[in-house]
């Protein structure tokens, strides 16, 4: 996911008239000031929540002003912010942000999942939009503040979590086009259930005169400019009869990823030797996925394979429409996964292509490969089992 030395090192060149050698304040979590909520809200029955509509109690606030740095953090009752209307998130679009879950273990500890490859690339996400300089290290342990002040709202059942969404907008007060020297850090948490009814596949449309992201673009970060220009063609994927977008790109109608996620194929070896999971190469066009990247891990693994009893061969490189076509007329297409933070591993039954389906031979239910890789994934998450590291207490 890269070295945040790396990381950092670009960032004063990023911030313009903000890269002060005076002591601007560094971000800095011992000096968080916290206001609790006088009263809390009533939870909710899991049964309702919905992704992104229900809130926790609290936030965490902070902001960048280029004369001195990083305002001192605050947790404060979960509400509105006040905006001047000419900043410079609302005009030209400079906000990034980062998704990630908190899980109740069966120990009662709240664990997040790998949270430094979240951090990591929301350093890399910020330096690209010449955002001002942020360390994401203190930005998890402000996450890991949040979630014990707010952890009554970790839903206990399997499958659902906390979802936590640090954010960073660009707030330079002017119409001026160019990098904003000030900036707004806040993080909200939202209990949530399966991003979809779990295992029921979704169908996908294979759309081509649409594209998610180019070379040289920002679809290797997660910046928010990245996802309403998908709305339109998600509403046309909808009116067809599709629940995502498969978006392919260039004339040789690469594959690149399924709606918001990263997206897989299992397909059958020559050679019997096992499988191979397949997904396109982090070219700049990709996000690097926290799951994606995970599900790649277990698949290399020795362990996992004598666990599993899988033969998994993971596999990054470029393949096509015309591929998928020619791996489903002879057998050889077996699964179709779509993978990210909120879904985790989620099945694929169809795609759309030419006015016509290539059927993926799963049904109604997830195959063997997508089930291995969520059972031992949502295990990790949930602290029912310890995996190199992956599960990390708020402590």
């Amino acid at each position: 996911m890269g070295d945040k030395d790396s990381i950092t090192s670009l960032v004063p060149s990023q911030t313009g008239d903000s890269a002060n050698p005076r002591s601007l304040a560094a971000l800095d979590a011992s000096k968080l000031n916290v206001t609790l909520a006088k009263t809390l809200k009533p939870l909710q029955p899991i049964e309702t929540l919905r992704f992104g509509q229900t809130f926790s109690d609290h936030m965490i606030v902070a902001t960048y002003d280029p004369e001195i740095g990083w305002s001192a953090p605050e947790v404060k009752p979960h509400g509105p912010i006040t905006l001047d209307p000419a900043c410079s998130c609302f005009h030209y679009g400079g906000n990034v942000f980062e998704g990630m879950k908190a899980y109740l273990g069966p120990d009662g500890k709240a664990r997040l999942f790998r949270p430094d490859m979240n951090m990591r690339r929301l350093e890399r996400s910020c330096a690209r939009l010449a955002l001002p300089p942020i360390d994401g290290d203190v930005v998890l342990e402000l996450v890991k503040c949040l979630v014990n002040i707010d952890r009554r709202w970790i839903p206990k059942e399997s499958g659902y979590s906390l979802y936590l969404r640090p954010t960073v907008i660009s707030t330079r007060p002017d119409l001026g086009v160019r990098a904003s020297d000030y900036a707004m850090l806040y993080i909200l948490a939202s209990p949530s259930g399966p991003y979809f009814e779990v295992l029921r596949p979704i169908p996908l449309l294979a759309v081509s005169k649409n594209v998610r992201a180019w070379p040289g673009g920002t679809g290797g970060h997660k910046v928010a400019g990245n996802y309403s220009p998908g709305f339109l063609p998600q509403r046309t994927a909808a009116e067809k009869g599709y629940e995502q977008i498969l978006w392919l790109f260039g004339d040789e109608r690469r594959v690149t990823e399924a709606g918001a996620m990263n997206f897989f194929v299992v397909v059958k070896r020559d050679d019997g030797d096992g499988v191979d999971l397949i997904t396109a190469p982090l070219d700049g066009t990709i996000l690097p996925g926290v799951t994606r990247a995970s599900c790649l891990a277990l698949a290399s693994d020795t362990e996992f394979y004598k666990e599993s009893s899988m033969r998994l061969h993971p596999q990054e490189m470029v393949y096509t429409m015309s591929d998928l076509e020619k791996w489903s007329s002879e057998g050889k297409l077996l699964e179709a996964l779509a993978i990210g933070t909120a879904v985790i591993v989620g099945p694929c039954n169809r795609i759309g292509y030419e006015d016509k389906d290539i059927v993926i031979p799963t049904g109604a239910g997830m195959g063997p490969v997508g089930t291995v890789l969520r059972k031992k994934i949502l295990d990790i998450q949930e602290g029912r089992t310890e995996w190199k590291g992956w599960g990390v207490v708020c402590s």
